[in-house]
């Protein structure tokens, strides 16, 4: 059997019963709230008008363990960062447009640079910030997937706060994120997507994002294996909002309580299960580090 990574794990909701995918055993009992209007799955959050978030536990939302295949199932929905594709490291972001710009920094000050960049979580993708958000940036970092340009304006805002040689690097740092070049696909990923194309199950991305991930698609040859793409910056909305998943299984059409969404945040990925959707979770691991996290995806098809 394909080597499954230990965090690995799949929360279903459909019909009348609730299952989550673990190494183990099996349970199954009749569904008392993951699959009712307004309830979520585990650790997940849904914002509020400000864009904030509150949490609901465990035992308001009885999940359960258990181990199965998802029945019928007819789609799968994919998230982009994290899932399928893995941007580059922030130090390999920075060398690219220092190389691009014709700028050039002393060793010592590249890794300064890189470790606050890091920090204050100026790259799209990579790592969230370690440190609290501007005050200038605060009001619109929980709802920046909803549009381009507050995308662009949450992600430049904290990376300003790192001095860098030239204030015109803060916007080709942004610019270079979106860059095929600038992510790998992860080493299973054209394997798992191809093994469902092959056995007629329909294929959407779903992510939140602020700019058109279809180029990255077509450049590393997977855009073939994609039926839809859903887009939170199209859409005006972001996950967890249910909304986005019904959105990609009508694109599919495909009814959600045969559809598996797969993703690396409980919180945001998670809100698939609002709609009856599985959920399979995946961990967000740099790309040698991480070379068959997909392939359990296939094991679960019914």
């Amino acid at each position: 059997m394909p080597t499954r990574s230990p965090l690995s794990r799949t929360e279903i909701a459909f019909g009348c019963r609730r299952h989550s995918q673990i190494d183990g055993g099996q349970q199954a009992r009749p569904a008392s709230g993951l699959a009712e209007p307004g309830l979520l799955p585990k650790g997940l959050q849904l914002p509020d008008v400000h864009g904030e978030f509150s949490a609901r536990t465990d035992a308001q939302l009885g999940v359960v363990e258990a181990a199965g295949k998802v029945p019928r199932l007819a789609a799968v929905l994919f998230d982009f960062s994290g899932t399928l594709f893995r941007i580059e490291s922030t130090e390999s972001w920075l060398r690219a447009v220092l190389a691009d710009s014709e700028v050039s920094l002393p060793e010592p000050e590249l890794i300064r640079a890189t470790k606050e960049l890091e920090a204050v979580g100026a790259l799209p993708g990579g790592a969230p910030p370690s440190e609290p958000v501007p005050d200038d940036v605060a009001p619109h970092w929980g709802v920046r997937d909803q549009s381009s340009e507050l995308h662009r304006a949450a992600y430049t805002g904290v990376s300003r706060q790192v001095t860098l040689p030239d204030p015109d690097l803060h916007d080709r740092l942004y610019d270079r994120h979106m860059a095929p070049a600038a992510w790998r696909p992860y080493p299973d990923t054209a394997e798992v997507l191809g093994a469902l194309r092959e056995r007629g199950v329909a294929v959407g991305v779903v992510s939140n994002i602020g700019w058109d991930l279809r180029p990255v698609f077509r450049e590393h040859g997977l855009d073939p294996y994609v039926d839809a793409y859903v887009l939170s910056y199209e859409h005006g909305i972001q996950k967890p909002d249910p909304r986005l998943f019904a959105t990609a299984c009508d694109a599919l059409g495909a009814d959600p309580r045969d559809t598996l969404m797969v993703g690396d945040d409980r919180r945001a990925d998670g809100g698939a299960a609002a709609l009856g959707c599985g959920v399979h979770f995946v961990d967000h691991l740099p790309v040698t580090e991480r070379p068959d996290g997909l392939r359990p995806v296939l094991d679960l098809l019914g």
